[in-house]
């Protein structure tokens, strides 16, 4: 379970004259995890994704954790990568079960391409194939012209054609203008391109 100190502090409270201090102790004994400051966790098993979403909110996975979850990148991914929004820059938070990192995006775009991920009591939000890919190629730095697309998207990125031609080219088309990005109207305009 992951908890705020203010709840630990108020389950302490009965039985404990000082609470703080009690929580203290059970972190350094190894009984609780200190995620950050104020929070907390008592469980080694927790699924690390489920973490996310508490850490920093709002937040969902994205990047390029969704972009491996949904296989579109080759390689494996080693950290939990956010987007969140109204934060103005990024945010780290290194723990015992990874490194969780949020990324900022622009809030029109924030609520769309997310899906509601189970499994069994913990929960979390990840990001469509789509929204992973436009919340990426938001982030490059610089304006990516035209010319430069496919290397951006094959060498850098190392997606699959196939794999673009295959993505949801309507919302694709719907939200790329809303992130005010150069890098994401090249993109979408190579989409519907290659989509014919």
């Amino acid at each position: 379970m992951i908890f705020s100190a203010k709840q630990a502090i108020e389950f302490f409270a009965v039985g404990y004259a000082k609470p703080l201090d009690r929580l203290s102790r059970l972190v350094n004994e190894g009984k609780l995890i200190r995620l950050k400051r104020d929070l907390y966790c008592d469980d080694l098993e927790t699924p690390p994704p489920s973490i996310a979403p508490i850490l920093l909110q709002p937040s969902y996975l994205s990047f390029e954790y969704a972009l491996s979850a949904h296989s579109l990148i080759p390689e494996a991914v080693y950290s939990y990568t956010s987007a969140t929004t109204g934060k103005g820059k990024s945010k780290d938070f290194v723990t015992v079960f990874g490194t969780y990192t949020y990324m900022d995006i622009p809030l029109k775009v924030y609520p769309y391409g997310i899906g509601f991920v189970s499994n069994g009591k913990f929960n979390y939000y990840l990001a469509s194939p789509e929204k992973a890919l436009l919340d990426r190629l938001y982030k490059v730095p610089g304006q990516v012209r035209k010319k430069d697309i496919e290397s951006l998207l094959f060498d850098d990125l190392r997606l699959e054609l196939d794999d673009l031609v295959n993505l949801d080219h309507a919302f694709v088309m719907e939200i790329a203008p809303l992130y005010g990005s150069q890098t994401l109207l090249c993109f979408s305009n190579w989409l519907a391109k290659e989509k014919r």
